[in-house]
């Protein structure tokens, strides 16, 4: 059955996209253009893709908080000061 009529994208090719980890209709788009015309099949994509487990998302929720360091103060120059 076609999900996406613009450009002719079954259900088994979404699920196809699904499974080699598109996570988002945004993904699936970027896999197939489903999604990118109309956007009338967005809807259905995401009723595809459910709530199941994404690989992508578990990759992020393992992986520990990346510490940044603050940028260092810069002293603030006033108009009129002498550069």
């Amino acid at each position: 059955m076609f999900v996406c009529s613009c450009f002719g994208i079954t259900e088994q090719q979404v699920k196809q996209h699904a499974e080699n980890g598109a996570c988002t209709p945004r993904q699936i788009a970027s896999a197939c253009k489903a999604g990118t015309d109309c956007g009338g099949c967005v809807r259905r994509i995401q009723a595809l893709l459910g709530r199941g487990a994404c690989p992508r998302r578990e990759q992020i929720a393992q992986r520990p908080p990346v510490l940044v360091p603050a940028a260092a103060e810069a002293p603030v120059r006033r108009l009129g000061d002498a550069a």
